[in-house]
């Protein structure tokens, strides 16, 4: 395995790979990596012949300073983690390599981040596709995969890699969760054990409400929203219940055949997401 920290580097190397026919597989991260992030290098493995993980905390998706801060840097034990599990090129660039001027690009997303966290986190999904497009011409992969704990950014994603025409293929995988339910989540080493014993409760409320027979999506919203804020330590930020296609909360079971639940809980200062399918 080897360590790339520019761009040109980084595409000296992969054009030779592509020149022996060789397929790429990338998994975009900003580092402090866990086994939800392993489980995507793994699918990455299986069906690409080169595996390049890239590790970078992008400062243009953050629209709360204190959070980019805050946001765990692990870089050496990533690498080592990468190295014993299958991963062929870190690419680990500065903020100076990705963004050597200022970068004022906007895009437009349509209807799906007028929604949950294109609300609450203003500029947010701007700036990941500010990073991921970087990303995506740096590395030019065939295969590109994303977990599905962050749901709607999958989709802005796909949306984006269509519109913007690129040929790559953008892989969903499920959410990875500790043997308590607990999303996995790089987040998570800034709680304590007695917050993440608690954080497993956002997993347990959305899948008692999601195999429940409500007579309407708002009377199972007042119940996740209830039930998590009744206990000590949580504050709901939202829980909606979307069509997964656009994103569009629903108001009438019948409105749509793929319904999800998103959900945002702030505890001890740290702000955890999860999603849950619903019949």
């Amino acid at each position: 395995m080897i360590v790339i920290n520019n761009v040109r580097q980084l595409k000296e190397i992969l054009n030779e790979k592509r020149a022996q026919g060789n397929s790429i597989g990338f998994v975009p991260t900003m580092g402090a990596l866990h086994s939800g992030h392993i489980s995507l290098v793994k699918r990455c493995e299986e069906h690409n012949d080169v595996v390049v993980v890239s590790i970078f905390v992008n400062p243009t998706q953050f629209n709360d300073k204190n959070d980019l801060t805050a946001y765990p840097r692990t870089l050496e034990a990533d690498v080592k983690l990468l190295e014993d599990n299958g991963c062929n090129i870190v690419f680990a660039p500065s903020q100076q390599e990705m963004y050597p001027d200022n970068d004022a690009c906007t895009f437009n997303f349509g209807v799906l981040d007028k929604v949950m966290e294109g609300v609450n986190r203003p500029g947010h999904f701007n700036g990941v596709w500010q990073i991921v497009s970087k990303l995506f011409d740096a590395v030019e992969p065939h295969n590109s995969y994303f977990g599905e704990k962050d749901f709607q950014q999958l989709a802005i994603i796909r949306h984006m890699t269509k519109e913007s025409g690129y040929n790559i293929e953008v892989v969903g995988c499920d959410i990875c969760r500790a043997d308590s339910g607990l999303a996995l989540s790089s987040r998570n080493m800034l709680l304590s054990e007695q917050h993440k014993d608690l954080a497993a409760s956002i997993h347990q409320t959305l899948r008692e409400s999601s195999l429940r027979e409500w007579d309407s999506a708002q009377q199972a919203q007042d119940y996740v929203i209830d039930k998590l804020n009744g206990i000590e330590g949580f504050e709901v930020e939202y829980f909606t219940i979307a069509d997964e296609l656009n994103l569009q909360p629903i108001h009438n079971w019948k409105d749509c055949d793929c319904k999800r639940g998103f959900v945002v809980v702030q505890l001890a200062g740290v702000r955890l997401i999860d999603n849950i399918r619903f019949n």
